[in-house]
């Protein structure tokens, strides 16, 4: 089993920035995909940016060139850097582990939020206008 626990969270003006974190547990944590999600009141879970265990990464089209994900697979610690933050951002951020989409060095970065396997929590972020 792989446990998630995130943190970071909080508010922040608009055009501000968060640095959530995840650390996670599992001996088998540089294997999986990691990604985060983002869920707004109202709102299905939505697709935030996702990094394989080599370091690849994928964002949605919403956060390209403001946030940033990465990891630390000794630690087993996976970042989201956020900045310039807008309003819209909103949300709680939930940190996941998507088991099966690598097949040793080929990965498969999935979108789709029911192909992750584990999940932390979540850490609420408010951005204020």
């Amino acid at each position: 089993q792989v446990h998630l626990v995130e943190s970071g969270g909080g508010l922040v003006q608009a055009g501000g920035s968060l640095r959530l974190s995840c650390a996670a547990s599992g001996r088998t944590f540089s294997n999986y995909v990691m990604g985060w999600f983002r869920q707004a009141p109202g709102k299905e879970r939505e697709f935030v940016a996702a990094i394989t265990w080599s370091g690849s990464t994928i964002y949605a089209g919403s956060v390209k060139g403001r946030f940033t994900i990465s990891r630390d697979n000794a630690q087993n610690t996976v970042s989201l850097q956020m900045n310039s933050l807008k309003p819209e951002d909103t949300a709680v951020y939930y940190c996941a582990a998507d088991s099966d989409g690598c097949i040793g060095v080929s990965c498969v970065v999935r979108r789709n939020s029911r192909e992750y396997d584990y999940w932390g929590q979540g850490t609420q972020v408010t951005v204020s206008s």
